[in-house]
């Protein structure tokens, strides 16, 4: 009786390990969802009325009318195929995290054993951090074709004109949010063992 009593309690000890573990990756996941639609950087060009001209999503930048009208499109516009990929990519990261909640195979790597899971949780957050670092790099290249810095006073030319115009430039609290929800879940990944942990015999 004291024996199935004992196993009875390490299982209900692994269930509540595991549905805790399940909240802080949906929890995680969420977080990640709100840092997407949250704009990563933004421009502020002196002679537009307002004060987020450009906003870089990362599904690309978007522009006010006027700097469209007024500005070559072509140095800060992405390639048409390029929105619908990362919101395919939003949507494998959404799915790869939902199967990592219930899967419980496990899967070799050379002499390492690893759950399923924690290599779906993993490669969320690890692509998630990459993606901000390749956004960064391709501001920062794209802003040195038009003459102007992605972080801080720029001054650029007016494409009709030719006049020069004060244009200031920085990274907004969404990019850190999204730099957050990235190391949250690769956090996660590394730590699922000390949720979810195999039975004993």
């Amino acid at each position: 009786m004291a024996q199935t009593d004992a196993m009875g309690s390490t299982r209900s000890n692994v269930d509540v390990g595991a549905w805790i573990f399940r909240v802080l990756v949906v929890a995680g996941a969420a977080f990640m969802v709100y840092s997407w639609f949250q704009p990563w950087w933004s421009a502020d060009v002196a002679v537009v009325k307002g004060e987020f001209d450009m906003v870089l999503r990362p599904w690309g930048i978007e522009a006010v009318a006027q700097v469209r009208a007024n500005a070559d499109t072509a140095q800060f516009e992405m390639p048409g195929f390029f929105a619908p990929f990362m919101w395919f990519y939003l949507g494998v990261c959404m799915l790869a995290l939902a199967a990592s909640l219930f899967l419980t195979r496990r899967i070799s790597i050379g002499p390492i054993n690893l759950p399923v899971a924690v290599l779906l949780i993993a490669f969320v957050g690890l692509s998630y951090m990459s993606a901000l670092g390749i956004a960064y790099g391709l501001g920062t290249l794209r802003s040195e074709w038009a003459g102007a810095n992605f972080i801080g006073k720029s001054t650029i030319l007016h494409a009709a004109t030719g006049n020069k115009v004060k244009m200031v430039s920085d990274i907004m609290i969404g990019y850190w949010l999204a730099l957050g929800a990235g190391g949250v879940l690769t956090f996660l990944a590394l730590v699922r063992g000390l949720f979810i942990r195999k039975p004993k015999a």
